[in-house]
């Protein structure tokens, strides 16, 4: 009560402070980078990883692209090489000047390289560069490429992508906020009774995310997903307590003359309340922490700080803005919308034997499709983007005119004779889908002596400890011809040179599959650990959790594995994120339902009056829940042009509603079935007595 007090004492100060902490916040929003490469999140210990940081360290490479240009004459093509090294950061230009002047016939090079470098009217070039594939110096110095070089040059590979995903990002992402604030406000007001309300709620809510946003700055950099989402999630989850703030202020007006009273008991009804609630979301998030895969780290911290930002909005700001507006809100204020629920309640506690049969009737088509969608997600994030855009024609240029899919780049030791670097180049190649293997014993031999090649270009493919090669492949990378293939790959280099690496996109996709599937079940787990543990101590039962995670489980279930049954293919941090995220925004369903529950037992109450007390009293909260965290996502899941974004948003709107039903129609049915149970294995709970005021009506009353 004392906390109340003092926020109701202080309510301009806080609005000031909030205010003038908006300011730094902006500046740190607009000053945090985003990070649009996905791989640099795998775990920095295994080989790709290692090998891209001896590939900076020894070749002074980060990344390298390839260009196909076309109906350009070799003059031309010679000239445009000359500019392009002329770039900031571009490290070395590989084509056929670069090993012989053009007054040498390219029909000097052997076959082999001559064609992988040409086909018809078009021909290829391969651009190194000194900085990372999504490093800053990268991305501008494609984007430089693409100026200089005009409409014939297509510049392929995961830089050019990591540009056109940024600029598409940040279209989109006002429009993103935009449509979660409208759908979100017109939600609250449909459920609400103020018109005013809900603008006063997104007001405090706001803030508290530009708060959140702003504090990113200390990390450094976000990932573009967490950018894209934090918002819109942080609104989604946090909604909650803004409305238990403001029913429970209406509810202490009727028993407070001065609204500032009755304000100060809310704020500590409220504190209660809402701390309770946001335990299982940010344990939901939390949770995403513990993947191998620091991108789940990323979205987990700054989404669980949102939520803690999103508390301590809810009984500093909100409170303050409300007492501020009070005459506008009360005179705005409007009869709800929702129904008394009561005959609902009444009859479906009645019925419950049905939704009985119905929870186990869902349970094995619901898990099977679940279990299935998990193998049928995508990894490659080029898939999860419009085809219309400059790299996705890039690639299709490469992969249609020279039948290159995807590029790795081996790193074998110096001291490797020739005679063995030419055995192992000659059995890579009869890898199923390799269409050739570059390195300098592919340029020397009988035509071009070694000696004849300029030193920038066998300082381009040698250093003092290792040696570069290219090897190209028919396969996309992240499909399960090309693992297989990274597989047979790494088997033959290191009968040869057990220090060797293969490294590049390919690589680094198979590396992803397998730490990401590993992800999930760890996450799944610890996730479904700690919210187990929260429900035991709130609710003060052993059974309660189980019963409560099956419900909501059931939700995950049916959620991830409509896809499968719709013939979707998901992202692969799709269902991660949506079995962590819908657990713990979703479960306090649950929890609000149980805990009434628990109160008219506890008082007294057979067990059929106190489900049905609990599920009429608790049906407007959970549906006004409900559809707030649907209305804030589904805007997004129908307007994104990106798949990923696209179907997060998705299972997050359509888990929200199966998890709302879930909770009004099986939930009940569950506390009814176990009632002797729950009250056998829960603190407080009556065992074995029947009162005299226990109804008599409905089925095992």
């Amino acid at each position: 009560m004392q906390f109340g007090k003092a926020v109701v004492k202080y309510r301009i100060p806080i609005l000031i402070v909030t205010l003038l902490l908006m300011i730094p916040s902006v500046f740190g929003m607009v000053s945090t980078r985003i990070n649009y490469d996905m791989l640099t999140y795998l775990p920095s210990d295994m080989d790709t990883m290692i090998g891209q940081e001896v590939l900076k360290e020894d070749f002074g490479k980060g990344a390298f692209t390839f260009l196909v240009l076309e109906d350009m004459p070799e003059k031309d093509v010679s000239a445009l090489r000359t500019k392009i090294e002329g770039i900031e950061h571009v490290d070395s230009v590989l084509w056929y000047d670069s090993v012989a002047d053009l007054s040498i016939p390219m029909e000097m090079l052997p076959e082999k390289l001559y064609d992988a470098f040409n086909k018809d009217n078009a021909t290829m070039m391969a651009v190194f560069f000194d900085s990372g594939m999504s490093e800053d110096g990268t991305l501008e110095a494609v984007r430089q490429i693409r100026q200089t070089a005009g409409k014939q040059c297509f510049v392929s590979g995961m830089t050019a992508m990591v540009i056109d995903l940024k600029d598409l990002c940040e279209r989109e992402e006002p429009i993103y906020v935009a449509l979660a604030v409208v759908l979100a406000c017109l939600a609250m007001e449909i459920f609400l009774d103020g018109w005013l309300v809900p603008l006063v709620f997104l007001l405090s809510i706001g803030a508290m995310i530009l708060l959140n946003l702003g504090s990113n700055y200390f990390f450094g950099e976000i990932s573009f997903i967490t950018k894209c989402l934090a918002a819109i999630l942080q609104l989604a989850v946090t909604m909650d307590y803004s409305i238990f703030l403001w029913h429970s202020y209406n509810e202490q007006l009727r028993e407070h003359e001065d609204h500032k009273d009755a304000m100060a008991a809310a704020i500590s009804q409220t504190l209660t309340s809402v701390v309770g609630s946001s335990v299982t979301t940010v344990a939901g998030f939390i949770a995403l922490c513990f993947m191998s895969f620091t991108l789940g780290k990323d979205l987990g911290i700054t989404m669980a700080k949102g939520v803690v930002l999103g508390v301590l909005g809810c009984v500093t700001v909100l409170p303050a803005l409300i007492l501020v507006l009070d005459k506008p809100l009360q005179k705005t204020k409007h009869r709800a919308l929702l129904p008394n629920m009561d005959g609902f309640a009444k009859k479906a506690t009645k019925v419950f034997p049905v939704f009985l049969v119905l929870f186990i009737a869902l349970v094995p088509p619901a898990y099977s499709g679940y279990k299935k969608a998990q193998n049928e997600v995508y990894y490659n994030l080029a898939e999860s983007l419009p085809q219309d855009l400059d790299y996705a024609v890039a690639n299709k240029k490469l992969s249609e005119t020279f039948d290159v899919a995807s590029t790795h780049m081996l790193m074998v030791n110096a001291g490797l004779s020739d005679q063995t670097k030419r055995q192992m180049m000659a059995e890579m190649e009869q890898v199923d889908g390799i269409k050739y293997v570059i390195g300098l014993e592919s340029v020397v031999g009988s035509r071009i002596p070694e000696e004849m090649l300029p030193e920038k270009v066998t300082s381009l493919l040698r250093s003092d400890k290792w040696e570069l090669m290219l090897v190209s492949s028919e396969y996309e990378i992240a499909s399960d011809e090309a693992n297989a293939q990274v597989n047979t790959l790494n088997e033959i280099i290191k009968d040869y040179d057990n220090t060797a690496m293969l490294i590049g996109e390919a690589p680094c996709m198979k590396d992803l599959i397998e730490t990401t599937d590993h992800d999930f079940q760890v996450v799944n787990m610890i996730s479904i650990v700690l919210i187990f543990l929260i429900i035991a101590v709130v609710e003060q039962s052993i059974s309660l959790p189980f019963i409560l995670i099956a419900v909501i489980e059931l939700a995950i279930f049916i959620n991830l594995g409509i896809p499968h049954y719709l013939g979707e293919s998901l992202a692969f941090i799709t269902p991660i994120c949506i079995s962590t995220i819908q657990l713990g925004a979703t479960v306090d369903y649950a929890i609000l339902m149980t805990t009434r529950y628990k109160t008219e037992r506890i008082g007294g109450k057979g067990k059929h009056h106190a489900v049905r007390t609990a599920l009429a009293t608790s049906i407007p909260s959970i549906v006004v829940s409900g559809f707030g965290l649907f209305a804030s996502t589904f805007g997004v899941a129908m307007y994104s042009d990106i798949d990923m974004i696209k179907s997060i948003c998705m299972l997050l709107a359509r888990g929200a509603v199966i998890s709302m039903c879930c909770v009004i129609l099986i939930l009940p049915a569950m506390l009814l079935l176990c009632d002797k149970l729950i009250c056998r294995t829960t603190l407080g709970m009556p065992h074995g007595v029947k009162h005299a005021n226990a109804p008599k009506e409905g089925y095992f009353a």
